[in-house]
């Protein structure tokens, strides 16, 4: 069962209906005993970091995520806040994340570059390797709808798979293992965005991503 988490987010039926037009059908979790069939987990997020991290802290959630993701390898997908709360932290709040990728998460740095409006907000690029399964069918050229002020800083660089440039270059897609997180947001970005998620489902797989 693909299942949705539950962060505390407004962006959950979007996401469903994308999942729909793929002819994939979702189910949303905000108690454990959702979870337990979940055979694949979105980590959704529009958001701030300590809110999503309360949610999931206050649903009950947090052990079985882990069991799923780090013991049975369950693909898992986050994308936006999702891919913030799956690092070990954020300048945005004072809470732990969830550890599962080696990465905090830190704000664009307008000290360096006054001019730089944040939130980074609209269409931009993303620079990706030929042979990422996630990215299969996704023409290089491809832009991608993004909104945020934060981004995942990864500590160990076999995380990247995507980078973007917005007053420099910052990672936009990370992923390992059974683990996938995206800055953008596919359900916002057209038939790319579709792509990506009919890649995720028919790519990785339960224990062998």
């Amino acid at each position: 069962m693909i299942t949705i988490i539950d962060c505390g987010t407004n962006n959950l039926g979007s996401m469903a209906n994308m999942l729909n037009k793929i002819g994939q059908t979702s189910r949303i979790a905000s108690a454990p005993d959702q979870l337990e069939e979940a055979t694949k987990i979105i980590v959704p997020g529009v958001g701030s970091f300590d809110a999503g991290m309360q949610k999931l802290t206050q649903s009950g959630m947090i052990p079985l995520l882990n069991r799923k993701v780090i013991e049975e390898r369950v693909p898992t997908l986050g994308i936006c806040l999702g891919m913030h709360l799956m690092t070990r932290s954020s300048e945005e709040g004072m809470l732990p994340g969830l550890g599962w990728v080696a990465a905090n998460t830190v704000r664009f740095n307008q000290v360096a570059d006054p001019n730089l409006r944040v939130p980074h907000m609209g269409w931009n690029a993303v620079a990706i390797p030929d042979d990422n399964p996630v990215f299969k069918g996704v023409p290089r050229d491809s832009y991608f709808y993004f909104v945020h002020s934060y981004y995942a800083d990864p500590s160990d660089d076999s995380w990247i798979v995507g980078t973007t440039d917005y007053g420099g270059k910052f990672t936009s897609v990370l992923s390992k293992d059974n683990v996938v997180a995206t800055q953008f947001h596919p359900e916002k970005s057209g038939a790319v965005g579709l792509q990506l998620y009919d890649n995720f489902m028919k790519t990785f797989v339960l224990g062998n991503a």
